[in-house]
């Protein structure tokens, strides 16, 4: 199974703990969730990804906004420099465990969170990052001890 996502919720799945926009957002993703967890290929994509998909009917959908994009390319610019690596539309990885420590530390550390600035979850997420909550994210790599 191919997951496709955005760049900036490359740093979303990273501290997601079933919270979200609507009932069916949370559902939507939880599946997400759980495929990436047991190893499904993440391809990148411009724009929307499988976890807008549900809020795409609204009238008002920020998914397709300016704001958003902008997001993604900080994102990508920032676990590109941390990885070391280029990531761009059409790039595939899995997210094993060491990769997404990896992550999740700099998360912690601000070290990739250009991209958080002025988002609405913005202090959910620092709270699970820094109060070692990550034990209760729905995204947990099948090859975790």
């Amino acid at each position: 199974m191919t997951i496709h996502l955005r760049g900036h919720h490359l740093l979303c799945m990273l501290t997601y703990i079933g919270k979200g926009y609507t009932p069916f957002f949370v559902e939507n993703y939880d599946q997400i969730a759980e495929a990436l967890s047991h190893g499904s290929v993440i391809t990148l994509v411009n724009g929307p990804d499988d976890i807008c998909m549900p809020l795409l009917c609204e009238d008002n959908c920020h998914c397709h906004n300016a704001s958003v994009t902008l997001r993604d390319q900080a994102a990508l610019e920032d676990i590109s420099t941390l990885l070391g690596v280029r990531l761009q539309q059409g790039s595939k990885f899995i997210l094993n465990s060491q990769l997404l420590l990896k992550l999740r530390a700099a998360f912690s550390e601000h070290t990739i969170r250009s991209a958080c600035k002025g988002c609405e979850w913005a202090d959910l997420c620092t709270d699970i990052a820094q109060n070692s909550a990550y034990k209760h994210v729905k995204i947990q790599c099948s090859d975790m001890a």
